[in-house]
C-alpha cells in the first residue's frame, strides 16, 4: 500500500508536465506560419508593415523612427563585457555598471558603449538593473529595448531582427538562447541538450500554437508601450520567468524570434555550474508556491491563456521529472506504470526533437548516454533547493570560465 501511495504521487506530480511536453512536441510539428500570417498577427494600430522581398517583415511607424536600444546589466565583468559590447556592432549599447568593483564601466566605455552606473548595496541583482535602465531610457523616448548579458555574444543580425519584430508591433520578443563552449565535457554537452530543448524547442512550440514563448533572461526585448503596462519590477533570482508570468497575466504575448539567435557562457567549473543550477531551480520553486495558485484561478475564469504558463511552471526539471516518472512506471498499478512509461517516452522524444529542430550536434546526442550520471548530480542539488526558492534568496554573480583558477 505504501508504495502504490508513493507511486501515484509521483504520477500526479509529474502529470502537468506530461501534459506540457505533449502540447509542446504538437505545437513544435506544426508547420510554420506563412510570412502574411506572421504580418497579419503581428500588425498593430499606428504601425505601417509590409513584407520584403525574402518574405520577412519590413515596417516602419506611421510617424517618427523607431528607436531601439540595447541594455546590457552588469557586475564585474570587465573580462567579458567588451567582446559582448563588439559583438553588438551598430548598436544603441547601454551598459549598467551595477555595483561594481573591477573596472568594468571603465572597460564598457573605452569598447563605446554608453554606462549608467547603479550603487545600491540593499536592493542588488539583475532585475533592479533592468528597471534602473528602462525607467531611465524610456524617459529619453525610446520604442523598444533589448536585454543581452555581458557574457554573451550575438548573431549579427541580432539587432535588425529583434527591432523589426518590435516595430510590427510584438508585445515582447525572444531569440534563441544557446550555449558557448558546450563541448568542454559531458556535463557542459548535457546542459547544452537541456538549453536547446528549454529555449529553442519549447519556444518554437508555442510559437506554432499562437502562446507566449517565454522570457529567457538574455536575448528578449520589450515594447515601450508593454513595459508601461507592465513595468520591470521582477526582483527575484528568477527575474526572467517571474516578468514572463506577470505579462501572460496582464494579457501580453511574447513572440519568438527564430531567426537570430545570443550565445551564453556556460559555467564549466563544478561549483559554479551547482550554485547556477540550485538557484534557478530553486527559485522556479518558489514561482511555482507564489503564482500556480493565481495562475490556475485565471484558468477557471476562462483565461485559457494562462493553462499552458501553468503547465510549463508545474513542469519540473527534467531530472527530477525523470526521476519521479519512473517511479511511477515501476508502480504496482497498470494505470500509473502507463502514466510513467508514457511521460518517459514523451520526455525522449522532447529530448530528441529538441536536438533536431536547435541544430544539435552528435557529441550532444552521445552526451545523453550520460544523462544517469547528471541526474545523480542535480539529485545531490536538492538540499539548497530549499534555501534558494525561499522569499529572501539573494542574489549571487555566476563564478565566470576566465574565474574557474579560484574554484
Amino acid at each position: 500500500m505504501a508504495w502504490l501511495i508513493v507511486t501515484a504521487v509521483a504520477a500526479l506530480v509529474t502529470l502537468p508536465g506530461t501534459l506540457e511536453l505533449l502540447v509542446l512536441i504538437v505545437g513544435s510539428a506544426l508547420p510554420r506560419q506563412g510570412a502574411a500570417e506572421v504580418l497579419r498577427r503581428s500588425s498593430k494600430p499606428g504601425v505601417e508593415t509590409s513584407l520584403d522581398g525574402e518574405g520577412r517583415i519590413a515596417c516602419a511607424p506611421m510617424t517618427g523612427s523607431f528607436r531601439m536600444a540595447v541594455v546590457v546589466p552588469a557586475h564585474n565583468e570587465k573580462a567579458t563585457i567588451a567582446q559582448t559590447i563588439k559583438s553588438l556592432r551598430g548598436a544603441d549599447v547601454v551598459v549598467v555598471a551595477d555595483n561594481c568593483s573591477d573596472g568594468t564601466a571603465e572597460v564598457a566605455r573605452e569598447s563605446g558603449a554608453r554606462v549608467l552606473v547603479r550603487e545600491d548595496q540593499e536592493a542588488r541583482g539583475k532585475g533592479y538593473a533592468l528597471d534602473f535602465a528602462f525607467r531611465v531610457l524610456l524617459a529619453e523616448g525610446y520604442d523598444g529595448l533589448a536585454v543581452v548579458d555581458a557574457d554573451t555574444v550575438v548573431a549579427a543580425n541580432f539587432v535588425t531582427e529583434m527591432t523589426a519584430a518590435l516595430r510590427a508591433g510584438a508585445d515582447a520578443v525572444q531569440a534563441r538562447y544557446l550555449l558557448l563552449d558546450a563541448d568542454r565535457s559531458m556535463r557542459t554537452r548535457l546542459m547544452s541538450v537541456g538549453n536547446r530543448a528549454f529555449n529553442v524547442f519549447r519556444a518554437r512550440g508555442r510559437e506554432r500554437l499562437g502562446l507566449s514563448c517565454g522570457v529567457y533572461g538574455n536575448g528578449f526585448g520589450v515594447r515601450r508601450e508593454t513595459l508601461e503596462q507592465v513595468p520591470y519590477l521582477a526582483a527575484s533570482i528568477v527575474e526572467d520567468l517571474e516578468y514572463h508570468l506577470a505579462l501572460v497575466r496582464a494579457g501580453r504575448r511574447i513572440r519568438f524570434v527564430e531567426t537570430t539567435s545570443v550565445y551564453g557562457e556556460t559555467p564549466s567549473a563544478r561549483r559554479a555550474a551547482k550554485s547556477q543550477r540550485t538557484r534557478w531551480e530553486g527559485g522556479r520553486l518558489r514561482m511555482i508556491r507564489e503564482h500556480a495558485p493565481g495562475l490556475a484561478m485565471d484558468v477557471l475564469r476562462g483565461r485559457w491563456a494562462c493553462l499552458e504558463p501553468l503547465l510549463d511552471l508545474l513542469l519540473l526539471p527534467l531530472a527530477f521529472h525523470v526521476v519521479l516518472l519512473s517511479v511511477a512506471a515501476a508502480g504496482p498499478l497498470g494505470v500509473i506504470r502507463a502514466a510513467g512509461l508514457i511521460g518517459l517516452a514523451l520526455t525522449a522524444i522532447h529530448l530528441a526533437v529538441a536536438l533536431l529542430v536547435a541544430d544539435g550536434t552528435w557529441k550532444e546526442a552521445l552526451a545523453l548516454c550520460g544523462a544517469p550520471v547528471y541526474i545523480l548530480w542535480k539529485l545531490l542539488l536538492v538540499p539548497g533547493l530549499a534555501r534558494a526558492s525561499g522569499a529572501n534568496a539573494g542574489w549571487v554573480r555566476t563564478e565566470r570560465n576566465w574565474q574557474k583558477g579560484t574554484r
